[in-house]
């Protein structure tokens, strides 16, 4: 399967599917709580002023990011945030398809502005790749060593 046989969407919270819905939350719960062993609640009342971008095998949702309004998440700041793929489909380039398509629907959601994420450590190589600088020290969250990154408004 190659990243260009996925099917992207992105929809504000209240468009979303019940099943829709359901395969977002248990996708995060499959790789944060069972995966990871984070016990944390993931819904945090973020969602529903979210828009959440979803990648589809047929069915099967393979990926998911969710797209933060400003001060939601980081005072002064949009985000991108509960980036997510499934074990099943790692290596086979849909993270990388994941956040590009995210990052082109956080322009046409938002404009041209920077973006702010809390990413685990061992993914900062992947997150500078797409434009992310290090902005942070190491901070522990549920366990896992994150850093904040920005990409900067593209000129």
């Amino acid at each position: 399967m190659t990243e260009n046989s996925y099917r992207w969407e992105c929809k504000p919270f209240q468009e979303l599917t019940v099943n829709e819905l359901y395969s977002i939350l248990r996708l995060r719960s499959e790789v944060f709580v069972v995966e990871q062993n984070c016990i944390f609640l993931d819904q945090d009342n973020k969602d529903q002023k979210c828009f959440h971008v979803m990648g589809w095998d047929g069915d099967q949702l393979v990926a998911s990011t969710r797209l933060v309004p400003k001060s939601v998440s980081y005072p002064d700041y949009h985000s991108i945030g509960r980036v997510v793929s499934s074990p099943a489909y790692r290596g086979k380039g849909v993270g990388r398809a994941l956040m590009q398509y995210s990052i082109d629907q956080y322009i046409l959601c938002f404009g041209n502005e920077p973006i702010k994420i809390g990413a685990q450590l061992y993914l900062k190589n992947f997150y500078e790749s797409l434009g992310f600088v290090q902005t942070s020290d190491i901070y522990d969250e549920d366990g896992i060593d994150h850093i904040e990154m920005i990409r900067a408004s593209q000129k």
